[in-house]
């Protein structure tokens, strides 16, 4: 009995002495799974603070340039893109008489819309009278330029006119550059594509299609081929006359970035500006580029005015609504 009671005992006593190791076991492990959660916590604080501190602030976000740019860096960049004048050798003849002759301009109309007065100046009044051989263009001037070209886009006979989007739906009447044209002495679809102002040829016509359809304006959205308010009108008459004349394809971007640069000079200052900042120089860029839809036309300029900012340019003045 007594040796059998002993070898109980020793049994037992080994249960006992493994349940106690077992036990100790389990403690060490929750000990050491409590230090992992404080670590683990401990971690993802400071990760948190680190995120916070390199997180960009809220002015950083904002449309304002890195670097604030000097007036003396602004006006250097200006006189890359604003030009005292522009002269084109584009023979503008009789036009001025006959878009007179034919109502498509009222000239008192006209003086009162760009200059306040009954009468135009001479220096202006002397595009209606017959035999100029060349145009010029100046800050001054533009406003002029962008009705007289709008009426000559306006009444000249074109199928960009008279079929496509300026006519689908019947909502020709209705566009900024119809229903908004208030200088002729008929209403707008009076003279609406009823004049042969500027004969085309079929592969002229195939050029101005080309042209006009690459060629954009900050007011809109639309491309030239399109036009539906006063600039893209007066830009349309421009690519006519200058493709009539058989001005190469440069040229007339060039032209045409000219007159735009005069009726948005805010535009292609802070267009002129971005390039800088991504190492391209303004007057190097091709002029077909800046007219494209990335740079020239309302979507494409404010993705870049987001990324210049508000920017003092020394003689920026308020770019040109769609109305006369």
């Amino acid at each position: 009995m007594k040796k059998g009671k002993l070898k109980r005992d020793l049994w037992r006593l080994r249960n006992d002495l493994q349940e106690v190791a077992q036990l100790d076991r389990l403690a060490k492990r929750d000990i050491l799974m409590f230090f992992l959660i404080i670590a683990s916590f401990l971690l993802g604080f400071l990760m948190h603070n680190l995120l916070l501190q390199n997180r960009p602030s809220t002015v950083s976000k904002q449309a304002v340039p890195i670097n604030s740019p000097t007036p003396d860096k602004l006006a250097i960049i200006q006189k890359k893109v604003m030009k005292d004048s522009y002269s084109i050798p584009l023979r503008w003849g009789d036009l001025g008489e006959r878009l007179l002759r034919d109502g498509v301009i009222d000239k008192q109309k006209l003086a009162k819309a760009v200059v306040g007065a009954d009468t135009l100046p001479e220096d202006l009044d002397t595009y209606f009278t017959g035999g100029q051989d060349s145009i010029e263009v100046t800050q001054q001037n533009a406003q002029f330029w962008v009705d007289v070209f709008w009426g000559l886009g306006l009444a000249n006979r074109n199928s960009l006119l008279t079929s496509g989007p300026m006519v689908e739906g019947s909502r020709t009447a209705n566009f900024a550059s119809t229903g908004g044209y208030t200088i002729g002495a008929r209403q707008p679809m009076e003279i609406y594509a009823k004049s042969s102002y500027i004969p085309l040829s079929e592969v002229q016509q195939k050029e101005v299609e080309e042209i006009a359809g690459s060629i954009y304006r900050p007011c809109c959205g639309n491309s030239t081929a399109f036009p539906d308010c006063n600039h893209g009108m007066a830009a349309l008459g421009l690519v006519e006359l200058m493709v009539s004349q058989n001005f190469t394809k440069e040229e007339i971007y060039k032209t045409v970035l000219a007159f735009n640069t005069y009726w948005f000079p805010g535009t292609y200052l802070d267009v002129a500006y971005y390039f800088q900042q991504n190492g391209r120089d303004y007057s190097k860029v091709p002029a077909k580029e800046l007219l494209s839809k990335t740079f020239s036309s309302a979507m494409g300029y404010q993705v870049i005015h987001k990324k210049v900012g508000n920017l003092p340019w020394p003689a920026l003045q308020s770019g040109g609504s769609c109305g006369a």
